[in-house]
């Protein structure tokens, strides 16, 4: 019984907290909808970054835009600073831990590019130290992150909080914003057609 009450407890978080984004969150999800379509209709770039389970959700949203999401259409520009073990590992080594993402985008990053940081603290040094690094090389910032944003809402653009302390219930909460904004993005790409795909 008491893992039944777990169970029940958890759904009913997650539920009252996604109930909770559209309120919340709408207007700032659909501001980075639109930063991130504009950039991509002039030819820029989606660069996302993240640690942990971010590290691994950044990775699953710019799939999303290289292959497709719901829409059949071109494949789009977006990358993840996660996915180059011998680049992440070299820097680290050789440099510092917090330049694992900031390294990365002075190599890879042009202006009009967006650069995307999860961190479901809003404090993780690395991300932080990223997106300030984006800001200098002309890249628009947008932070996925919970509580009050932490550093990370003086650093971006556009900075969507979820309102958790609760870093699995900001991390499900993430992953529904990628997915909404995925959406958006091939809705202003492509118009409003039914989806080609389940």
């Amino acid at each position: 019984m008491a893992s039944l009450e777990v169970i029940a407890t958890i759904l009913q978080e997650t539920a009252e907290l996604h109930a909770r984004l559209p309120r919340d969150q709408q207007l700032l999800i659909a501001e980075a909808g639109g930063v991130m379509a504009d950039a991509l209709k002039a030819g820029r770039k989606l660069i996302w970054f993240g640690n942990g389970g971010s590290a691994t959700q950044s990775q699953h949203m710019a799939g999303e835009f290289v292959g497709r999401f719901r829409r059949e259409r071109r494949s789009l520009p977006s990358v993840s600073l996660t996915e180059n073990m011998a680049s992440v590992t070299a820097i680290a080594n050789d440099y510092a831990y917090e330049q694992i993402f900031s390294r990365q985008l002075e190599g890879l990053a042009q202006p009009g590019d967006v650069a995307l940081g999860l961190s479901t603290s809003g404090s993780s040094p690395n991300v932080i130290q990223a997106l300030r690094t984006a800001k200098t090389l002309q890249v628009r910032t947008i932070g996925l992150t919970g509580r009050s944003g932490g550093q990370m809402a003086a650093v971006c653009d556009v900075c969507i909080c979820v309102p958790s302390a609760v870093t699995a219930r900001i991390q499900e909460a993430h992953l529904t914003i990628g997915h909404i904004l995925c959406e958006l993005i091939e809705e202003a790409l492509l118009g409003s057609e039914p989806p080609t795909t389940a």
